[in-house]
């Protein structure tokens, strides 16, 4: 089967298969140049918790560089169909993705999967005046265009609302989706000791960020540390 065309920029995706639940295995495609996964129908949900883990590490090791801008009118791979722009909701993080008409799939870029899986998330008010006293414009991690902070707290490009790595969350996220994938596989008797030591892995993952609050702006930056750790532990 020749290579899925990119809805974004036509150039050929990449696939590759990932762990499903129940034993059973998804083949998912991307862009690396467009940050973009196609997802087909289900898919998303069906990832096991290694293979979030793996997606994220390879947001983090492409997700820094610089973004490209927001689709605009874009095709289904599979049918040809023009994708509309949906929205939804991880409990109070907001997310959107084009969909297929046809229900073959959809089109998620790297910063609303991680909205998606609760990686990433808003700024509150208070963080966002707090922000404004110390600076008059930040990047927006979604699509790098300038947000005027005294126009307001949300990209006025991409209408992406300023969002944060939250590093004590993540390492929550990590530790679960690793507790999860162990208890999907096997029953280990040693499993509250591999718990507590990945826990342990997680913190000091996170010692690097001594210097920082406990969010950053930065999110490609954190993603990319994050990377770095979970490379040497997610196979």
């Amino acid at each position: 089967m020749p290579p899925m065309e990119c809805p974004g920029c036509g150039a050929p995706m990449t696939a590759h298969t990932f762990e499903a639940k129940l034993g059973r295995q998804v083949s998912i495609d991307l862009c690396l140049e467009c940050q973009l996964f196609w997802f087909d129908r289900g898919e998303s949900l069906q990832l096991s918790p290694a293979s979030t883990l793996k997606l994220f590490r390879i947001i983090g090791d492409h997700g820094a560089k610089g973004r490209p801008p927001a689709p605009g009118e874009v095709l289904c791979p599979r049918c040809r169909g023009r994708l509309g722009l949906a929205h939804d909701r991880q409990r109070n993080t907001r997310f959107q993705y084009w969909r297929c008409p046809a229900g073959h799939g959809r089109l998620t870029s790297f910063f609303d999967f991680l909205r998606e899986k609760d990686f990433i998330r808003p700024l509150s008010r208070e963080q966002v005046e707090a922000l404004r006293r110390s600076v008059d414009s930040v990047n927006c991690s979604n699509c790098g265009a300038p947000v005027d902070l005294a126009r307001g707290s949300a990209c006025g490009h991409c209408g992406s609302p300023l969002s944060m790595l939250d590093l004590e969350q993540t390492g929550r996220l990590v530790a679960q989706l690793r507790e999860a994938d162990r208890a999907d596989k096997t029953v280990n008797p040693a499993l509250p000791l591999e718990l507590a030591r990945a826990r342990r892995e997680v913190e000091t993952a996170f010692a690097s960020f001594q210097n920082e609050p406990e969010w950053t702006l930065d999110v490609g930056a954190g993603l990319s540390a994050l990377a770095r750790w979970l490379g040497k532990s997610v196979r």
